[in-house]
């Protein structure tokens, strides 16, 4: 007669993935239990989607507000107190949302932090828990730097910076990837004096030269971000008037004093949970798995952030829903990453579906290429968008659509449409004769697309 165990499966991590997976296999009448450490929701819920949409919206609705001419020149005031409790009231809701969800499917919720005793037991705490089955969900945190003096200065997160209750004079961001952006924008938006810094030679090094080229001019232009390319930071000091960051810009090395510094250096998977009793195999980039999400223990699988694989909510989801699935069905489908959009949430906004340009000449593929000026539009000319574009990537010959980069305003509904034409193979033609509502920035798509298919004429 073989083991009984307390569940059939318990789910480490209750974001995305983890809920995802909880819920599914729920609905099939698993015994499942999931486990958190921090507060139901995990990054989506507690430090990511929601607190930065509500500090984000707020900072872009200010900026926009103040840089209107028709309300003249008014002292327009805010309280960052406010702000922040609106954002843990929202924090709040939504985590008793899942918790409510949680318990209306049946899912029994452990609260503390979980660590393997061997491949069926953990321990929660002092309680010890068994399982036929795991899936770890656990997600990402900071990544670890090697910037000396670290551990003498106060430095905030990008978690953190949001949350802060006092307006800084001026503020030094290390790294200036999408968050690093993120976190310039919003702070340069309500008067303070920004720096970011980025070891690359632009920033938003992931995306294609153009978008951080555009970047880069709206921050230097618009907002009076300096911005620091190919500078890596190697020291933090700090005494009782200030905060040092020391960096090499080339071979020069350099100094300046600010009153705050956010570390914007990255993320790597949160693997801190005994996977070596488990017998799990990991790198410091993250847990191996296959196509299945099976890790080397057959009773382990693992979805989300943790396997080191692009970080996005919908991503996460996705994974932690196909698994349980798979589970639930008795089926082997493997994932489709097709048509999922990676986003910027600056102003404008960064949206990239597909593969970027250096990725094709990375690899070597032939292709043809669109750039379309936002300006070129209707509602570009109106609104006088100065800054943006859509770019296409097609395949020569097929007509499809390999990719796609948008630098708008409203760049992630925009590429709504660009995800579906990738996902399910919608030509260029069928794109193009696609009707678009005149006067939107959206019609842009549609320009793009008729370009590249003239040219094949």
């Amino acid at each position: 007669m073989g083991r009984k165990y307390e569940y059939d499966y318990i789910v480490i991590g209750s974001g995305p993935a983890g809920v995802a997976a909880a819920l599914g296999l729920a609905t099939g009448r698993k015994r499942v239990a999931i486990v958190e450490g921090g507060r139901l929701g995990g990054a989506r819920v507690n430090t990511r989607d929601i607190p930065y949409s509500i500090a984000l919206d707020f900072a872009y609705r200010y900026a926009r507000f103040s840089a209107t001419p028709e309300f003249g020149q008014q002292d327009i005031s805010f309280s960052f107190p406010t702000l922040v409790s609106r954002q843990l009231k929202a924090i709040a809701r939504a985590s008793a949302s899942v918790k409510s969800q949680l318990e209306t499917a049946g899912v029994t919720y452990l609260d503390g932090y979980a660590h393997f005793l061997d491949p069926h037991t953990i321990a929660v705490g002092e309680v010890q828990h068994t399982s036929a089955d795991f899936i770890l969900a656990t997600g990402a945190t900071l990544k670890a730097t090697e910037i000396s003096g670290l551990d003498s200065v106060n430095y905030l997160t990008p978690d953190t910076a949001i949350r802060t209750r006092r307006l800084p004079k001026a503020v030094f961001v290390v790294g200036g990837g999408a968050t690093g952006c993120e976190i310039a924008e919003y702070f340069a938006s309500l008067g303070t004096k920004v720096l970011i810094a980025e070891t690359a030679e632009r920033i938003l090094p992931r995306e294609d030269k153009e978008v951080g080229v555009t970047i880069t001019d709206y921050f230097t232009t618009e907002l009076g971000i300096t911005v620091l390319p190919s500078s890596k930071v190697i020291a933090l000091e700090q005494d009782d008037l200030s905060k040092k960051v020391i960096f090499q810009a080339g071979r020069t090395q350099k100094v300046v004093r600010v009153d705050c510094i956010v570390l914007a250096t990255g993320s790597q998977p949160a693997i801190d949970c005994g996977l070596d009793n488990a017998g799990v195999k990991y790198l410091p980039t993250g847990i191996k798995v296959n196509k299945y999400f099976e890790t080397s223990t057959k009773t382990i699988y693992a979805v989300g952030d943790c396997t080191g694989a692009d970080s996005s909510t919908e991503r996460a989801e996705y994974e932690g829903a196909l698994l349980a699935s798979n589970i639930i069905n008795k089926t082997n489908n493997t994932p489709n990453y097709h048509g999922f959009i990676r986003i910027t949430d600056t102003y404008p906004q960064v949206a990239t579906v597909g593969f970027t340009e250096d990725d094709l000449i990375r690899r070597d593929r032939k292709y043809q290429k669109s750039l379309m000026p936002l300006s070129q539009s209707i509602a570009g000319t109106v609104h006088s968008v100065d800054y943006g574009f859509v770019k296409l990537l097609a395949d020569k010959q097929a007509h499809r659509i390999l990719g796609a980069t948008i630098v708008a305003p409203s760049a992630s509904l925009m590429a709504e449409e660009l995800a579906l034409a990738i996902r399910y193979g919608i030509t260029l033609p069928e794109l193009a004769g696609t009707p678009h509502v005149a006067d939107s920035l959206s019609y842009t798509v549609r320009l793009a697309a008729k370009d590249l298919v003239l040219r094949k004429k």
